[in-house]
């Protein structure tokens, strides 16, 4: 086994503790790491390897440790970082966030308990793509097991002191799958044929673009995708590019905003608060989730 260790800073306040304590509780990815007091391990894939971290809080940021079957050339190790910080919402700056979130009554206290919180995304976006599919008018159960099918398919596992990790593949290795290979494992025709379109449009892109590109842009890609509509562009947006600009109006939004402000909220009472949150809405929606 060959290690490497590298040091990721995090835009401050940053705390990994409250963004284990969501991983323990997020559906999509529960059972796919472990989370040992403040250590977190996970399998990943990064330029084209099969890479286990094990984070750790190191001052502002965090400690990654790199375990693999081969040496860690630079590229693996780089692409690894990228990847660990991307998930972990790294560079996130929330100054302006806590800022606005202070000054709102209802909304002070959830900012209180989540301090330092930076939103944790799917591993991938195209992570957050398969799922998005699979879950729609499907228990989580039976998306569940259709995404690791997926996975399994690809057998990108790694010990690390004795336990087993299973990276989720890369789209190079998800596109190579054929149509009715997909809606074998998935155990769905209509899915396998919306997953093979999608994942063929998103090998065309570039995650770079769908990260940083003007947002208009990348949200009508995701629109163009086969069995992506408007709620599923938006929770990809958010929940794998970290694109806070929009907020989704949802029922357990709805819900968690009632209780956080302490009485039944209209869509148009939500709107008006998240507007004044500007450029932020997509986090006190997050923050408002995370903290039901």
């Amino acid at each position: 086994m060959f290690t490497e260790t590298v040091d990721l800073p995090a835009a401050p306040p940053f705390d990994l503790g409250a963004a284990l304590r969501f991983m323990g509780v997020f559906g999509p990815t529960a059972g796919e790491q472990s989370v040992d007091g403040g250590t977190l391990t996970k399998a990943l894939r990064a330029a084209g390897r099969t890479v286990a971290a094990r984070v750790v809080q190191a001052g502002d940021g965090v400690r990654a440790t790199l375990h693999a079957a081969e040496p860690l050339t630079e590229d693996v190790v780089r692409a690894a970082a990228d990847r660990i910080s991307f998930h972990l919402s790294l560079d996130d700056d929330l100054t302006g966030f806590y800022a606005i979130g202070r000054k709102d009554p209802g909304f002070a206290p959830v900012l209180e308990r989540l301090h330092g919180y930076h939103q944790v995304k799917f591993p991938t976006p195209l992570e957050n793509l398969v799922w998005a599919i699979l879950s729609q008018r499907a228990p989580r159960a039976v998306a569940a097991h259709g995404k690791h099918a997926l996975r399994d398919e690809f057998g990108d596992g790694i010990t690390v002191d004795g336990a087993e990790y299973a990276a989720f593949p890369d789209i190079e290795q998800l596109a190579t799958l054929p149509e009715g290979r997909i809606a074998e494992l998935v155990g769905n025709q209509r899915k396998g044929r919306y997953l093979h379109g999608a994942l063929h449009a998103w090998l065309e892109t570039d995650e770079d673009f769908l990260r940083t590109g003007p947002f208009g842009e990348v949200k009508d890609f995701l629109l163009s995708l086969p069995g992506v509509g408007p709620w599923s562009a938006n929770f990809i947006l958010i929940r794998g590019l970290g694109r806070m600009d929009e907020m989704p109006l949802e029922k357990e939004l709805r819900a968690a905003a009632s209780r956080a402000y302490g009485r039944p909220l209209t869509d148009a009472q939500l709107e008006r608060i998240a507007d004044g949150y500007g450029p932020w809405q997509g986090y006190w929606a997050h923050y408002l989730r995370a903290a039901a």
